[in-house]
């Protein structure tokens, strides 16, 4: 029996980089096209425009990074790969094969937590019980049992995959369960820095309101697009707010190449004839931002901020 572990490709796209050819007199109304040399694929119907990105993907040369955010996947594989016994002589069959997976995580307390498999093999007899534990299989000379895990990473640091794989090896005569565990370590960046600024704007009609800034920096090495950065407020009854950003402007969602930064903005107002809740430090609590975004290839990610605030209120 062989187990191995490999976390699932994620392709990207090629950069291209046009070179837009200086305009002749003669046609000094005409569009620019960019150098045929400066496309991935030259002038074609696949590749018309010189946008940035050109349809050609390429996979990752090595394990690479995971980020904050995102959800970690791989494939878990086991492979029954003894050759069959020539006729005549002792047979041997792989039993009640069961794969489990643990993710240790870098917290404080190094927790520990139990990951579901996909798809989840239980028996009748459990499911019934209202337990989860996996069924085993019987596999055969040749024959692979895969499964897919998945992980919704949450901070940064040393990530550990332990994989168990149990089996009964079962002969004419006799049999005997076998055990064996493999570990594997992979770190975990962080994906978007989020940086933020409260102000006190002049209150209007007798109600106080603040101004929220932040700053969204892409520290990654992966285009992504932003799909929402919303406002989560912790005091519904009180407060409520105006969001200033592209949702509202009709502009395209932003895309952030690696190193680029997204100011967005919220006006934080108190409701008409009632009061924002006011903490023991004299700061009142907004609430948290809510972030999602998708990567070049789809996979989407996500973050949510501690709680966001004022400075003590002028009165």
């Amino acid at each position: 029996m062989e187990e191995k572990n490999c976390r699932l490709s994620r392709p990207s796209l090629v950069p291209q980089h046009p070179v837009q050819p200086p305009t002749l007199p003669s046609s000094a109304d005409a569009p620019p096209r960019a150098a045929p040399a400066s496309l991935a694929y030259g002038p074609s119907d696949t590749n018309p425009e010189p946008f940035l990105l050109s349809p050609a993907l390429h996979l990752p040369i090595s394990f690479g990074s995971a980020y904050v955010g995102e959800s970690f996947s791989c494939t878990l594989c086991v492979n029954h790969d003894i050759p069959e016994a020539p006729p005549g002589g002792p047979t041997k069959r792989i039993r009640d094969v069961r794969l489990e997976a643990e993710m240790k995580t870098p917290g404080p307390s190094g927790a520990v937590t139990r990951l579901e498999l996909e798809p989840a093999d239980v028996d009748k007899e459990n499911e019934e019980e209202g337990k989860k534990k996996p069924s085993g299989i019987d596999l055969e000379s040749g024959r692979t049992l895969q499964k897919v895990v998945r992980f919704d990473l949450k901070e940064e640091g040393n990530h550990v995959l332990a994989v168990t794989v149990s089996y009964y090896e079962a002969t004419e005569v006799s049999g005997r369960t076998r055990t064996f565990r493999k570990l594997y370590q992979f770190i975990c960046k962080t994906s978007l820095i989020v940086r933020t600024k409260t102000g006190e704007l002049s209150p209007l009609q007798g109600r106080a309101r603040w101004v929220l800034e932040a700053q969204l920096e892409n520290c990654s090495e992966d285009v992504m697009q932003l799909e929402r950065v919303g406002l989560e407020l912790a005091d519904l009854d009180g407060l409520d707010y105006s969001d200033c950003n592209w949702g509202t402007s009709g502009r395209p969602r932003p895309v952030l190449q690696p190193g680029d930064v997204e100011q967005v903005m919220f006006i934080v107002k108190e409701k008409a004839g009632q009061e924002a809740k006011e903490e023991v430090d004299g700061r009142t609590v907004f609430g948290v931002l809510s972030i999602g975004w998708r990567g070049e290839m789809g996979s989407r990610g996500s973050l949510t901020t501690g709680q966001l605030g004022s400075k003590a209120r002028t009165r």
